[in-house]
């Protein structure tokens, strides 16, 4: 072999070039963690151990993993067309899996715009939210509403809704024309809560100082998480986004719920919005939607907005937005094989069932060394820790180290435990999970 062909071979052990999202890259490369394959409700470790996934990968793979059906439509797709424009061209699958997609919800959602992720699904939310009003002709309708403490994925968009710190910090003043609401997050009050917490209906008024503030003709939309997710877990007062609609109404302001976490039977409905009763304008989504396979994310829009952009004269594009893998056909088999899965085995209705047993297990924690909140809903759940003195963040790492060790896997943001398992998940793996967690608590410092 050439010194130039060698010079192109793989280096398997060498965990340099791959700069990671979301991580520690000089900790982590010190001492990987590195996962070989996944099955069910286990991941295998390179060492060969088996990891019992608490958080469906990263809240996306719903079904379990390495599912034979998925597997099999990827397969049987990719040999038979791999690719396919979306602009001005098409093919069969994305209309399918859009019409399924839709068939999901309630009420009258009627189309799908098709992306490759949950940043890119609110980033298209947001151009289709103001895009909307200026072709209602109220152009002046370009100011976004989000909300401290929000998770919108890591585009400009997302980021400028978004209210976590360190996602905005170092990336400059990013959008103009954004205003946040408060979070919901009262733990004086609402500490170790079952299900949605009685107190802070009341700030969702703090839309009316906003509207009050900027005026009404300048506000395009406002998007929330109906329970966020990657903040940790914070689930929505009894009547928040009730209220929140009436005001967005009230004003003529469109509502998006980002429900890439909260979609696709985490709650134990299909979406937030059949579990709370409140319709959004637009829904994003994305994770659960291939069951994590291959990357595809979507927004789900309520009719009157697709119908908005076609007045336009004929052969124009109504809409100048649009993805090189918008709707991908193996995308598409995958996120149809996935639909199914959930329909057959009755996943969402499983979680529903099991949210008792769920919620109870979340709060058998109480009491433990440092732990100063627990939160549920559906299959979701939250375990918020003390920080430690001048080290914040150090203590639910450790934890995670700890029980990655164990043989369990969790998640952490900030000091706060975040779990979110698949929707195959039985009790006997419940018991394990806050076992495990249980253990490592009593133990940390």
């Amino acid at each position: 072999m050439s010194s130039a062909a060698r010079a192109f071979e793989p280096s398997p052990n060498n965990l340099e070039a791959f700069w990671m999202p979301f991580t520690a890259n000089r900790q982590f490369k010190g001492k990987p963690r590195l996962f070989v394959a996944a099955k069910d409700m286990h991941y295998t470790t390179i060492e060969g151990r088996q990891v019992l996934d608490a958080t469906a990968g990263l809240w996306c793979v719903n079904a379990g993993h390495g599912r034979k059906k998925i597997v099999e439509a990827v397969q049987q797709q990719i040999a038979k067309l791999d690719y396919a424009p979306a602009f001005q061209m098409g093919h069969p699958l994305a209309f399918e899996l859009a019409s399924k997609i839709v068939q999901l919800l309630p009420g009258d959602f009627d189309h799908v715009f098709f992306t490759n992720s949950g940043s890119e699904s609110v980033d298209t939310a947001l151009k289709i939210a103001i895009a909307y009003h200026r072709s209602r002709g109220q152009g002046a309708r370009q100011r976004l509403i989000g909300r401290e403490r929000g998770y919108h994925g890591v585009g400009f968009g997302g980021i400028s809704v978004g209210g976590i710190v360190s996602n905005r910090k170092f990336f400059g003043s990013m959008l103009s024309g954004v205003d946040h609401l408060p979070h919901t997050h009262i733990l004086a009050k609402n500490a170790f809560t079952r299900g949605e917490p009685n107190h802070g209906a009341e700030l969702a008024d703090e839309l009316e100082r906003i509207v009050t503030l900027h005026d009404a003709s300048t506000i395009a939309a406002v998007i929330v998480e109906p329970v966020a997710g990657s903040t940790g877990v914070l689930v929505p007062p009894k009547g928040y986004l009730k209220r929140l609609r009436e005001i967005c109404d009230k004003h003529g302001i469109l509502l998006i719920f980002d429900e890439v976490i909260t979609g696709f039977g985490r709650l134990g409905a299909s979406f937030a919005t059949e579990y709370f009763g409140v319709k959004p304008d637009m829904i994003t989504c994305a994770k659960g939607l291939t069951n994590g396979s291959i990357p595809m994310g979507a927004v789900i829009c309520r009719k009157g907005i697709y119908d908005a952009f076609m007045d336009a004269p004929d052969n124009t594009i109504e809409l100048f937005h649009g993805y090189t893998y918008s709707g991908h056909p193996v995308a598409s088999a995958a996120g149809i094989a996935t639909l199914e899965i959930y329909k057959e085995e009755g996943l969402f209705e499983r979680a529903r069932d099991l949210s008792g047993y769920w919620q109870d297990a979340v709060h058998s924690l109480k009491g433990l060394p440092n732990v100063i909140d627990l939160r549920n809903l559906g299959l979701v759940g939250a375990i918020e820790l003390e920080p430690r003195p001048g080290k914040p963040t150090a203590r639910a790492f450790e934890a995670f180290l700890n029980c990655y060790e164990k043989g369990v896997l969790i998640r952490t943001t900030g000091d706060i435990i975040a779990l979110s398992p698949p929707l195959i998940v039985e009790k006997g793996h419940i018991d394990q999970i806050f076992g495990t967690i249980a253990e490592v608590l009593k133990t940390l410092p």
